[in-house]
């Protein structure tokens, strides 16, 4: 096909990419509606030694939206969802949007605290929790307005075989749970035959997902995504990596559901494509492997901290994964000594992505025929993106030149829920501002070069803390590294590493400065080192770099 030659990455499209797809106007849950009357008998989940085809999946969605119709859930309300991986999560995010209400997902490793900021701030009429999880709620759902709360045990969607040995093993750590009261067990939603009420549902406005962002940079916020802009995301992806209908995909579901890069990566991606999901309710590299090479896994959406789990497994040999035609890193920054040393192990090529929660959430990707080890890729099909000057974000940068990278397609949400001062500042003339500093090279490739809110101004010196967290990973002794700017009343700001040393492994302050001399300027060395055993992290892998910021501010002065 023709391609624009007013957007640079278009020349590097494969030639069989199109720049532009049509998207058709429907809700979120026409994917499943399509694909189970398709393919009916195709694996849609699989689940700790049990499957579910497409046919029956769709048939427990709508059998769920009458139990939760029955409980009065109606358009526009919205329902927690607080599950790991696992089928009641896909069948309560269907049965919810098929109500037209709004699915609220909630990480299932937060704490009361965080739990209790969210759901105040949505307004949430219903949760469906695990029971294992509830007594994280059991004291405060009432006072924040949660009329009705579902309830489930992984157990009930496993084989007989994975049941006994999962409720064995909560039995053994002491987390079996007890005697539950004033909920509602979701096995009893779950009506054979149920037929949903039909509701109306204008894609392009009606909210099908409020997606609380990572709060990598303070205070989490709901983003309003819509059926429209979830479903366009499917769809990009869909067709980036899976342009060849003669094969049958499976991909593994390991990236936690609850957040923005699994929901739309694993879960909506495979109802389009008529893919398997096979679900793991947590990483490890041992059970991923495996289940890798038992179900021929053909797609691995991950993050960094995944992949380098891998990398290092020290059983990896005994794995077979011939199955994998590539892994996708996304949601925090790929090192390119990781990158490097994962493909060399396993063989195995590992494409990096870019993308934000605001914008449901993929932007950009490497095509699979043509990677740019570095770089985050090319924007995807109707996605248009500018690196724009950090003082006024008015004035577009050459070429090379790096600043604010701005995005602007039809997958940007619809802004903040009951946040209209940081909508106006995030959404400005049809262009998402994503605050991440980035450069595009002239073949149209885009390079992140840090977030715009962790630079760090030492001595005047505009400093990336990525940049040296790059080069000081590149010691094999750096397991992990975290790089702030701290406040000083005479540069401004100076630097400090926060180094996680790898396992056995006896590192010192000099052997650190030696090596950031001898490969970053002056002004760029840490002048302040702390060793830690860990890292504050986001739930899939992302470092909060201002927690470590806060530790400083809290700490006791002598």
């Amino acid at each position: 096909m023709d391609k624009d030659k007013k957007l640079p990455w278009s020349a590097s499209y494969p030639p069989d990419q199109k720049i532009s797809l049509s998207y058709p106007k429907q809700p979120l849950t026409a994917f499943l509606d399509y694909t189970a009357e398709h393919f009916p008998d195709r694996t849609a989940l699989v689940f700790m030694g049990k499957k579910m085809n497409y046919a029956a999946l769709k048939d427990a969605a709508d059998s769920l939206a009458s139990g939760l119709a029955g409980l009065g859930v109606k358009k526009g309300d919205r329902v927690a969802v607080l599950l790991p991986n696992c089928p009641q999560f896909v069948i309560a995010f269907f049965a919810i949007l098929r109500l037209g209400a709004v699915v609220v997902p909630l990480n299932h490793l937060s704490v009361e605290r965080e739990l209790a900021e969210q759901l105040r701030s949505v307004s949430c009429r219903v949760i469906i929790c695990q029971d294992a999880r509830f007594s994280r709620l059991s004291s405060i759902h009432a006072s924040l307005g949660v009329e009705t709360c579902i309830i489930t045990g992984l157990h009930e969607f496993m084989s007989p075989l994975g049941a006994f040995f999962y409720r064995r093993r909560l039995r053994r750590q002491g987390r079996e749970p007890g005697p539950v009261t004033g909920c509602i067990r979701f096995a009893d939603l779950l009506m054979p035959g149920g037929s949903p009420p039909a509701v109306a549902v204008d894609s392009d406005r009606d909210l099908a997902v409020l997606q609380f962002t990572g709060g990598t940079t303070g205070t989490p916020k709901a983003a309003m995504l819509t059926h429209y802009n979830l479903g366009v995301n499917a769809i990009q992806l869909r067709e980036w990596f899976a342009r060849r209908p003669e094969i049958r995909e499976v991909l593994l579901g390991v990236l936690p559901l609850s957040h923005i890069f699994g929901l739309t990566a694993v879960m909506n991606l495979a109802v389009a494509l008529g893919a398997a999901m096979v679900l793991l309710p947590r990483f490890d590299p041992g059970e991923a492997l495996a289940a890798i090479e038992r179900h021929r896994v053909t797609m691995f959406p991950g993050v960094p901290t995944m992949f380098a789990g891998i990398s290092s497994y020290r059983h990896l040999k005994r794995y077979r994964l011939g199955s994998l035609r590539f892994c996708i890193s996304g949601a925090a920054a790929l090192a390119p000594d990781l990158a490097s040393r994962f493909e060399q192990v396993t063989g195995l090529p590992l494409l990096e992505g870019y993308g934000l929660t605001e914008a449901s959430p993929v932007t950009h990707c490497n095509p699979p025929e043509n990677p740019r080890k570095g770089s985050v890729g090319l924007a995807l099909p109707d996605t248009r993106c500018r690196i724009v000057d950090l003082e006024t974000g008015e004035r577009e940068l050459p070429l090379g030149v790096a600043g604010e990278l701005i995005i602007r397609g039809p997958q940007v949400m619809a802004g903040y829920w009951d946040r209209p001062d940081e909508t106006a500042t995030a959404l400005r003339n049809g262009w998402l501002y994503t605050g991440d500093i980035a450069r595009l090279d002239p073949e149209g490739f885009t390079y992140i070069v840090d977030r715009k809110k962790d630079l760090i101004i030492d001595g005047g010196y505009n400093i990336y803390p990525e940049e040296i967290e790059k080069v000081l990973l590149e010691m094999p002794q750096v397991a992990d590294v975290a790089v702030v700017g701290l406040p000083d009343q005479i540069r401004g700001e100076k630097i400090k590493a926060y180094i996680v040393p790898a396992e056995g492994v006896h590192l010192t302050r000099e052997e650190i400065l030696e090596h950031c001399r001898q490969r970053l300027a002056a002004y760029k060395v840490p002048r302040m080192i702390e060793f830690r055993r860990s890292l504050p992290k986001t739930m899939i892998g992302k470092t909060l770099r201002r927690m470590l910021v806060e530790e400083e501010k809290n700490r006791p002065v002598f």
